[in-house]
């Protein structure tokens, strides 16, 4: 068995690894230059509707990526199927990466709209969410049986058929919310909202169902 079963290396996680660095630095010139209540919360309209401390805004989120990026390197040495890691480890990588990334921008973006920038953070946050779940459903259907990442119900994890053909149809839905996420923003807010909310039970009660009716079905066969 690999120790290494992430296939870590410098060049999968110089990327991530980098961001976390300069969201780090930049922390302490933020606090350095916010005003003392700063907008942290934005609703459909792209209105402030959440306010915190300078302090709370310039550090919590930065902590926040460092204990996620570092909770994704670790959570997989826990996994009864570590093993299995390695048959997914690029995937896995564009994951982390990719999980940094949108939240390192999503905090340079907010960090620097405190500071009196004009711009749109609902329509970003929104187009920066959106893609990514677009990527994440391009590469969901190569992630492997495992019980830290996927969707994992009772049924896709007690057959490696039933997980496989759930993760290719999840794929798909996470791709068609993330064309939801995206457009949201520039719709009237009620659509807007159903909308998103019908994605998220697209995209839950999808993958549950078709997994249950999966597995039944091959149980049924054999």
């Amino acid at each position: 068995m690999k120790k290494n079963i992430l296939n870590l290396s410098w060049k999968s996680e110089f990327l991530p690894v980098a961001a976390i660095i300069i969201c780090l630095i930049s922390s302490f010139y933020f606090y350095a230059n916010f005003p003392e209540i700063i907008a942290t919360h934005w609703n459909f309209r792209g209105e402030v509707d959440g306010w915190s401390g300078k302090a709370f805004g310039a550090f919590f989120l930065p902590a926040l990526i460092l204990i996620a990026y570092l909770m994704m390197i670790a959570f997989p040495h826990f996994d009864p199927k570590k093993e299995r890691y390695s048959e997914f480890s690029k995937p896995y990588a564009i994951f982390r990466s990719m999980l940094v990334g949108v939240l390192v921008l999503l905090y340079l973006v907010t960090s620097f709209y405190n500071l009196g920038y004009d711009l749109n953070v609902a329509a970003i946050t929104a187009a920066t969410v959106g893609l990514t779940m677009i990527v994440i459903g391009n590469y969901l259907g190569k992630i492997k049986k495992n019980w830290f990442v996927g969707v994992r119900t009772p049924w896709t994890l007690s057959s490696e058929n039933t997980w496989n053909k759930t993760h290719r149809l999840s794929g798909k839905l996470f791709i068609i919310w993330g064309v939801i996420i995206i457009v949201a923003p520039w719709l009237p807010p009620l659509l807007a909202a159903v909308l998103f909310i019908s994605g998220i039970i697209m995209l839950l009660g999808g993958s549950t169902v078709y997994s249950y009716v999966l597995f039944k079905k091959e149980k049924n066969e054999n």
